[in-house]
């Protein structure tokens, strides 16, 4: 099973980029694992938030592939412990999913076509965060999960 993280925007700040790529070099150990930044379109601040969710939302659903399990990381979405969340992968890898996607929208959030898309809808906290910080979260919840999933003392150091 391969990881993909996708999101859209800009590259990772600096203040994030470190982090991210340590936590999804060690993914790495356990899945194949990469980034994915799908850039806003053009004229981006020149469309309304309609078309815009519009236009992100036709970009991403053209870079899916038929087969790809899809999860959207939205606010309403379901919360799952780290433990949920490993097993949440297991299930994936038991299933024989070839590419589990991790999708973190743009700045409104996803087209309706997009949410219908997923197969997954999951909320990190019902706290709300920044784009760039969820990058680094969203790396760093799914290695504990495949550290639990292995049984190894990163989820308890």
């Amino acid at each position: 099973m391969k990881i993909q993280f996708w999101t859209v925007g800009k590259n990772h700040e600096s203040f994030v980029r470190e982090g991210v790529e340590l936590f999804t070099k060690r993914i790495t150990h356990y899945f194949p694992a990469d980034w994915q930044i799908i850039p806003m379109p053009k004229n981006a601040g020149m469309l309304s938030e309609m078309d815009l969710k519009k236009k992100e939302g036709e970009m991403i659903l053209g870079f899916l592939q038929a087969e790809d399990y899809l999860v959207l990381l939205d606010e309403r979405g379901k919360q799952l412990s780290s433990e949920e969340l490993a097993k949440f992968l297991q299930q994936r890898a038991n299933e024989s999913i070839r590419r589990v996607v991790f999708l973190i929208g743009g700045a409104y959030g996803v087209s309706d076509e997009v949410k219908k898309r997923a197969h997954y809808q999951w909320s990190l906290s019902k706290l709300v965060f920044p784009h760039q910080l969820v990058r680094l979260i969203l790396a760093e919840q799914i290695y504990r999960a495949c550290s639990i999933i292995r049984n190894e003392k990163y989820h308890h150091s």
